[in-house]
């Protein structure tokens, strides 16, 4: 089961253009701000900014489905022929995300939060 597209993060070359960008569009400071990340939230909507993106390949944003069970759900995804780019990983405090490429070549990512 999926909670939806919850959190879209964009490859970035320029991580402080990208941020300035954001920072315009979302009228709101990000509530991370770090070298290897930058992220906004508004309204309900997790926006991260990536600079190491490029470097995975990726060269549009990827939307990433809040899931109950990542490893599941990268299991299905494979099955039906999803090809792993970045197998399950923890990125702190306990949060997991995942990415697949579908046939067509668009990145899917999963992430899954730490129980509460």
């Amino acid at each position: 089961m999926t909670a939806g597209v919850k959190t879209i993060i964009y490859p970035v070359k320029d991580i402080e253009r990208a941020k300035a960008l954001f920072t315009a569009l979302l009228e709101t400071e990000p509530y991370a701000d770090e070298p290897y990340y930058v992220g906004f939230k508004d309204g309900g909507q997790d926006v991260g900014l990536d600079p190491s993106g490029p470097a995975k390949g990726l060269t549009g944003p990827v939307p990433y489905w809040h899931v109950d069970d990542i490893r599941a759900r990268l299991a299905a995804l494979v099955a039906a022929g999803a090809e792993v780019q970045q197998d399950v990983q923890d990125v702190g405090g306990g949060r997991l995300i995942a990415a697949v490429k579908d046939g067509q070549g668009n990145f899917v990512g999963l992430l899954q939060d730490p129980p509460a």
